[in-house]
């Protein structure tokens, strides 16, 4: 019965957001019981459950190019880690006159769909990382991904806009966002209405972001020079995604932890361990 209601929430937020022209419409069967979404649903074990009743067309102005190909080890919020991506526009909105006036914003609202969560449905509470990943926030209290609309938003640095084999694009830095992910709007920051001085976040002193020591080693600084030609940030980007712990938050706790973890960035992966605090770069693999 949890695997049928699961299914129907699934199908039910897939729909909520429908990006035109990718998907039909269609109907997931539903099982007994109470399921609330936007309200409450009865459903009988034969229901057939409309997946269109109020669909609020949304369609992506773009898609990220960015150097993490895999969740594992993506940062949890922007800005973390200093990676660098730049957004494609589609065909819809290929027409460079769309950032007249950008270049005077340095950094920009990204709004984002959480493509890849979209089959995993939503709860009202989540297991939270800052928290050690044991105890719970509700989910309008969270970041977490799994989101009843799943839609993200991020502020990152504004780069250059330019057009690439007839592409619109524009540059992006402090990226938090896997590669592929399509972009739902793109919005100047501003300062004045923004920045909120008076802002807090008791969460901060309960689990404050790791800031770990990062050492590659030799065979790794081999391997890492010669893919330096092709990405000169790599090794940027390596320590300063790994100086965040990507392992998981109740592993946070152990300072020696001979466990080899493996980070995808750009077409390499980066093997690594835990030695004394310091995060250890044994290894670092073409894909």
């Amino acid at each position: 019965m949890i695997d049928q209601l699961d299914l129907i929430a699934a199908a039910v937020l897939i729909d909520n957001i429908v990006f035109q022209g990718v998907r039909k419409k269609g109907h997931f069967p539903g099982g007994a019981g109470l399921y609330a979404i936007a309200g409450a649903a009865l459903f009988s074990e034969n229901t057939l459950l409309p997946m269109n009743n109020n669909n609020i067309p949304i369609t992506p102005v773009g898609f990220i190019t960015s150097p993490f190909k895999q969740k594992f080890a993506i940062p949890r919020q922007p800005n973390l880690a200093k990676a660098k991506g730049h957004i494609t526009l589609t065909e819809q909105f290929n027409d460079i006159r769309v950032f007249k006036g950008l270049e005077g914003f340095s950094h920009v609202w990204v709004l984002f769909q959480f493509h890849k969560n979209s089959d995993k449905g939503w709860k009202p509470t989540v297991k939270a990382p800052r928290l050690g990943g044991n105890e719970t926030l509700g989910v309008f209290a969270s970041r977490s991904t799994h989101r009843p609309n799943g839609i993200g938003m991020s502020v990152l640095k504004r780069g250059g806009y330019y057009k690439h084999n007839g592409l619109v694009q524009l540059e992006v830095e402090g990226l938090d966002l896997l590669d592929g992910t399509p972009i739902l709007d793109i919005k100047p920051y501003l300062p004045y209405a923004d920045i909120c001085e008076s802002a807090t976040d008791k969460l901060d002193d309960y689990a404050p972001i790791p800031n770990r020591q990062v050492v590659i080693s030799e065979p790794a600084r081999a391997s890492l020079t010669q893919a330096s030609m092709t990405h000169s940030d790599l090794e940027t980007l390596i320590v300063s995604v790994l100086q965040q712990d990507p392992r998981p938050a109740y592993k946070h706790k152990l300072d020696d932890d001979p466990k080899e973890y493996r980070v995808m960035l750009y077409a390499y992966d980066i093997y690594f361990y835990v030695q004394q605090g310091t995060l250890v770069v044994t290894q670092l693999k073409a894909v």
